[in-house]
């Protein structure tokens, strides 16, 4: 017990590098991030924001270490602040048809289609992209806990599908999405055992634990 208190101290008392505002030292930086890859329901989407090359906000990390009113209001600011940004979205059905890699690299490809500026140069959160169009770009892992413009990125990208997932948790309210947002919880699983899929779900992932066959499960569709 004493060396478990230690640890949790010394991991407290560990210092928190700061965010850096850009990788590249181009004013049309984009930082690129998508949210939803893991889940079991709803769309996976991704964000682009060029963000001023001195922007600095001592709050502004990656969204999953945030609260949700934290995030929020950071939406808030970062709408506000940034010199632009956009978001991009691929549905379920098209997630099953192009898989979840290939369906993350188009909601980026889609959120730059949109961006009002063109970027000069891209940083992806992560180690894989499909490059765009001729724009040169980095792929960094856990870039959305190092770049300010990645972690904005994960937080409209978060913020965006959370509000779409409990609007249709209000269709679907046994599976629990207001909470868990389509991720593969307990809550959820026991839901698609309990009544089957719905419209929204990714019938091309392992919906349940193996052994488990939704063939047996009364389906909503």
């Amino acid at each position: 017990m004493a060396k478990k208190i230690k640890e949790q101290v010394s991991k407290a008392l560990k210092p928190i590098t700061p965010l850096i505002a850009n990788y590249s030292g181009r004013v049309g930086e984009a930082g690129l991030d998508e949210v939803g890859r893991g889940c079991l329901a709803g769309p996976v989407v991704a964000a682009a924001v060029i963000l001023p090359l001195d922007f600095k906000h001592s709050l502004l990390k990656d969204s999953k270490q945030l609260s949700r009113r934290q995030r929020e209001k950071l939406r808030e600011e970062i709408c506000r602040e940034a010199i632009c940004w956009a978001i991009g979205e691929v549905s379920h059905t098209e997630i099953d048809q192009i898989n979840i890699a290939n369906a993350s690299y188009k909601a980026m490809h889609l959120a730059l289609d949109i961006l009002p500026q063109m970027p000069e140069f891209l940083i992806v959160d992560g180690n894989r992209f499909q490059p765009y169009k001729e724009i040169a770009y980095a792929c960094l892992v856990k870039g959305d806990q190092k770049y300010f413009s990645i972690a904005a990125a994960s937080v409209l990208a978060k913020t965006f599908r959370d509000d779409k997932m409990r609007k249709l948790a209000q269709l679907y309210p046994e599976y629990g999405w207001e909470q868990n947002a389509g991720y593969p919880t307990a809550k959820h699983r026991a839901a698609i055992l309990a009544h089957g899929t719905t419209p929204y779900h990714r019938l091309s992932f392992r919906l349940l634990p193996a052994g488990l066959n939704l063939a047996t499960v009364n389906s909503y569709q």
